[in-house]
């Protein structure tokens, strides 16, 4: 059952989901600009995430609001705790969805030519489930759905060192690839720590509705 919350907290959590929603579609607009090879698209990437960080400026007030006008009871400190942290995680994957626009103008600009990117295609699909999860797991207050995503999140670092591989021998074979491919290289690094935020997120939900560490949990049941 749903639990009600003073108006102050509603707010709170409000705009950690709508946070949520525009880090993901900064995320996917980020893979779009890529694949299309889009300046556009690529500039509305690196201005949102201003909008990005302005959200998390007010839930951080929201945050300090809350604790100074209400006595929080320890579930909702746990919940104010969790938001914080989980905000900054959004935080950090707008500033990666910006780092990946920043490198695909980079590229487009170069008129770099490089292979069918894929894999890193694999790697956004995965990473924004992993997001929309996380924030489901919180909305739904559902610490099954959180814990699911640390499988997910195997798979992103899998897919990462497989394009490692991939663009340093494309590197190696045609010289001309070498300003493509190196910041192709990053493109993917980005994704897998988009993927490790949703992972984070996940861990402080997890924590907010078990009083548990997830990764102790983990831990624990991979030794029995």
């Amino acid at each position: 059952m749903k639990r009600y919350f003073h108006e102050e907290l509603e707010a709170v959590r409000s705009n950690l989901m709508l946070m949520g929603e525009k880090a993901v579609d900064s995320v996917n607009r980020a893979m779009e600009a890529l694949e299309e090879k889009d300046l556009a698209k690529a500039d509305q990437v690196i201005d949102s995430d201003d909008i990005i960080d302005e959200i998390e400026n007010q839930i951080d007030e929201e945050v300090a609001r809350y604790v100074s006008l209400r006595a929080p009871v320890a579930r909702d400190l746990r919940l104010l705790f969790v938001a914080v942290k989980a905000s900054h995680d959004l935080e950090r994957v707008g500033d990666e969805a910006s780092s990946i626009a920043k490198r695909t103008k980079k590229i487009i600009q170069h008129g770099s030519v490089f292979p069918g990117s894929e894999q890193i295609s694999e790697m956004r699909d995965l990473a924004v489930s992993m997001l929309k999860e996380a924030m489901l797991s919180f909305i739904q207050e559902d610490e099954s759905i959180a814990y699911s995503i640390i499988r997910q999140d195997k798979a992103v670092d899998a897919l990462n060192h497989q394009n490692f591989k991939k663009f340093v021998e494309m590197m190696k074979i045609d010289s001309d690839s070498v300003d493509a491919g190196t910041e192709l290289v990053f493109i993917s690094k980005s994704f897998e720590r988009i993927a490790d935020h949703a992972k984070n997120i996940a861990e402080e939900v997890y924590f907010l509705l078990t009083s548990q560490s997830l990764k102790k949990v983990i831990r624990e049941g991979q030794a029995s």
